[in-house]
Order: structure tokens, then sequence, then C-alpha cells
């Protein structure tokens, strides 16, 4: 992941929270993540659920159709709990852990991309290694992309009464 121009697209989502309330653990960690990828030229949609009923962290597109995902761990117990990472990357080109700044990053497999955030920035100490998807699998996964994106932007413009 090389620094690029920003896409225009809108189409990033990071958790809200209180204005008077400092974002904390995995909605931090997601906010940042979600800056350095827009930075990058990604467009970003968080908890994006996929075909095997699975609901990934941050799903993000790049401008010549790459696929991220970013599983958020936000703790040590979070990490050692949740061992479904290995499901998602049949659905990415590329797949990465990211963690706040005190996670030993000696506990993540050395196998895949690491980024570590806060709630303002990310760095990306490591890509994970291209896997590249099957066209048919990274058509669906695109076209997802843009029905969720849709259906979300449609939900903020025209809330349910």
């Amino acid at each position: 992941m090389s620094r690029a121009a920003p896409l225009p697209t809108g189409l990033a989502e990071t958790p809200a929270a209180d204005p008077g309330e400092p974002l904390a653990g995995a909605a931090a960690i997601c906010r940042g993540v979600c800056r350095v990828l827009a930075e990058l030229g990604y467009a970003t949609l968080t908890e994006v659920t996929l075909a095997t009923g699975r609901r990934v962290d941050v799903m993000a597109l790049d401008r010549r159709g790459e696929i991220l995902v970013v599983e958020i761990k936000s703790s040590v117990a979070d990490f050692r709990a949740d061992q479904k990472w290995q499901d998602y990357l049949e659905f990415c080109d590329r797949f990465a852990f990211a963690v706040g700044p005190d996670f030993p990053q000696a506990l993540l497999p050395a196998e895949v991309g690491l980024m570590v955030a806060d709630a303002y920035d990310a760095h990306v100490l490591r890509d994970g290694p291209a896997t590249p998807l099957s066209a048919a699998r990274r058509k669906h996964l695109v076209l997802r992309f843009a029905h969720v994106a849709s259906a979300r932007l449609a939900r903020r413009d025209d809330p349910p009464l």
C-alpha cells in the first residue's frame, strides 16, 4: 500500500461518537485505519457481512478493484477469543490486522499485514501478501461493496420513519 491521492467517494464509514467523549478501543482503531486507508486511495466500509455470514471489521477497495480486509484487535483477549480471521482470506486480495499502539505485536501472525492505529491515524508496518481473487469472486465482492455503501447512504439520507 503506497500513499496516493484520496478518492473523493465519500464512502468511508467510521464509527460515530458522542462529541464530548473520545473514541476508545476498537472504535478508535477503526477510525484511524479508515483515515489512513482514505489517504492511500481506498474507499472503506465497516462491518460488512460476507456470504458466509461472517462480518469483517473493515473492507477497503482501491482504484484497481483490489480488496483489503482489516481485522481489528483491541486487546489480547479479543485476539485469543476470535480465531476466525483465516475465514476472511478467501474474500480479499490482501489481509491485515490493525491493533492499538500497546498491543503485543509478536502475538500476531507474521504472514499477514499489520497496522498500528489510534483514533487519529494509523501506520502500515507491513503489507499482507497479495493473493488475487478469482474474477467471479471479485465481481461479487465489488457489487456487494457497492450495494452496502448505497444502502447506508440511502438510510443516512432518508432514514426510516
